[in-house]
């Protein structure tokens, strides 16, 4: 298997804290959600890398190892996201791109690839649905609206910050460990990785700055081009957080789309079935079903 070194790479005016796999020119952008960093890849840069990637694994803005950690909610703004994305991928001076992405990262690579900020040839999402689908279900769906109640309490100035790094940040490390269902891939030095992130100064401000961003900049007010290139969603059936509605009408925003599901496997889907995700990646990847890079 192929190693994991991390490097720092000057990006957009950020130090982003990048774990990086193999070597080559394409490149495959693993972009992490909440409140996960690039560590949540550790399972797939090595396969990705075997696949012929250089695979790139950065602690996204506010996050991490990442500096700097701005504290006001318009430095969260998708734009200033997407921003980001792009010039990590001009950084690489990668000749083809392909996004792999979870949970907030992958509402950002949504977003890019609708976009088309930057050429890619394939997008790989894990738990997050199509924005515009997601706004769909929550407008007509009260379970989801339950579900995503966490959402509005994240609004509350400064309250949700002392909750989640109080007692050396037990509610991070129940987040894990709560809603996995496999609980031994989240042994107490995973979750240990998790809870210091979260109390690295300013980091636990930064990282709910994303969704208050979200809500304050309604982000599902604007149009979605389809997306054109070849799209895989792997999808946990056990997430607590979305429901599988959440899928329903994605072919409608993706001309080109696979969907896998893994019954008995949580939002946490690439950390928790790692052997699963990894053979849907390398037969979505390799490099004979590679198509040119197009955007």
């Amino acid at each position: 298997m192929a190693a994991i070194t991390t490097r720092t790479v000057e990006a957009n005016g950020f130090r982003f804290a990048v774990d990086e796999a193999g070597e080559g020119d394409r490149l495959a952008l693993c972009l992490h959600g909440f409140p996960e960093s690039r560590f949540s890849w550790r399972h797939q840069l090595p396969l990705l890398a075997e696949l012929g990637y250089r695979a790139w694994a950065p602690d996204l803005r506010g996050y991490g190892d990442t500096e700097p950690k701005p504290q006001d909610v318009a430095s969260y703004r998708i734009e200033r996201l997407m921003e980001d994305v792009a010039a990590l991928i001009d950084a690489s001076g990668a000749r083809e791109v392909t996004l792999v992405a979870h949970d907030w990262g992958a509402l950002v690579a949504w977003t890019f690839a609708a976009d088309r900020v930057r050429p890619l040839a394939r997008l790989v999402i894990m738990n997050v649905p199509h924005p515009a689908v997601f706004a769909r279900v929550l407008r007509d769906s009260a379970a989801q609206r339950r579900r995503s109640w966490y959402v509005g309490f994240f609004q509350i100035p400064w309250l949700p910050e002392r909750m989640l790094t109080a007692r050396n940040a037990r509610a991070i490390r129940r987040a894990f460990h709560g809603m996995a269902i496999d609980k031994s891939r989240f042994p107490d030095a995973v979750l240990d990785h998790y809870a210091a992130n979260a109390l690295k100064p300013g980091a636990m401000r930064a990282m709910i700055n994303w969704y208050r961003a979200a809500v304050r900049y309604r982000i599902q007010d604007r149009t979605w081009p389809a997306i054109e290139i070849p799209t895989l969603i792997v999808w946990g059936e056990e997430d607590t957080a979305l429901g599988l509605e959440t899928l329903e009408g994605t072919e409608g925003f993706v001309r080109h789309l696979t969907i896998r599901r893994l019954p008995g496997v949580s939002h946490w889907v690439q950390q928790e079935a790692p052997e699963q995700v990894n053979a849907i990646l390398a037969d979505f990847l390799s490099p004979e079903a590679q198509p040119e890079g197009r955007g």
